[in-house]
């Protein structure tokens, strides 16, 4: 892949072979980008998996860096007003089913109800396209709809392992500070570790690294158990 002059010269700041420690990861990202917006800071965890393993959850980082999400939720009349209530965007069962059916996709996040889930099922060539239907393992299928709102308007995101095993996330704004950045990241390490299957081989974790929307890589020096 052929890359501009201004990702050259980036390249030309830092080692870009070398590890480096968290913290200096994070400034180093900062450091090397030449975007005239404010980038988004991605992190890309390499995990060792086997074929039937796979790690996904949902965590709420420490520092924020996104707007308030728009939720959608998928529920019977008589829970309408709760839902609302609690700060949903959306609330109700045919009327948004039938709307998603035709492309309506003015939220950012799906909550159902259990007995919504029937119905909402038949949305998944739209809702899952889009990364967007609501799932009992990342807490978007549930009977606890404040809560559920609750957690999702303070930030929770979900990150999850491809199918190559690499857990690709946002993690911060170019614009942050680099130590903000860096406890994001470590929050995320340490959820990552918590979810390793009981049966993952040596290794789970085999590289980190962070960079900039437009900016280069930069490798962290990170071993399993920090």
């Amino acid at each position: 892949m052929k890359h501009g002059k201004n990702y050259r010269e980036s390249l030309k700041k830092y080692d870009s072979t070398k590890s480096y420690a968290l913290a200096k990861a994070c400034e180093l990202v900062k450091e090397v980008k030449f975007a005239k917006f404010d980038e988004t800071v991605e992190l890309h965890v390499c995990l060792r998996l086997g074929k039937s393993q796979t790690v996904r959850d949902t965590l709420v980082f420490p520092h924020q860096f996104k707007g308030e999400k728009k939720v959608l939720v998928f529920c019977k009349e008589d829970r309408i007003k709760e839902a609302l209530d609690a700060g949903a965007a959306f609330a109700g069962a045919d009327e948004y089913i039938e709307k998603v059916k035709g492309g309506w996709l003015d939220f950012d996040i799906a909550v159902a109800t259990p007995d919504m889930m029937k119905d909402v099922g038949r949305l998944g060539m739209v809702l899952g396209r889009k990364g967007l239907m609501p799932n009992p393992k990342t807490g978007t299928v549930t009977n606890d709809i404040v809560a559920a709102i609750a957690e999702l308007k303070k930030g929770r995101v979900e990150y999850r392992a491809d199918k190559t095993g690499v857990v690709h996330i946002a993690v911060g704004k170019a614009s942050m500070d680099a130590s903000k950045v860096a406890e994001n990241i470590s929050v995320l390490l340490s959820e990552i570790q918590r979810k390793k299957p009981s049966d993952a081989k040596a290794g789970y974790v085999q590289s980190v690294s962070v960079n900039s929307t437009m900016g280069p890589g930069v490798w962290v020096d990170y071993k399993e158990g920090e």
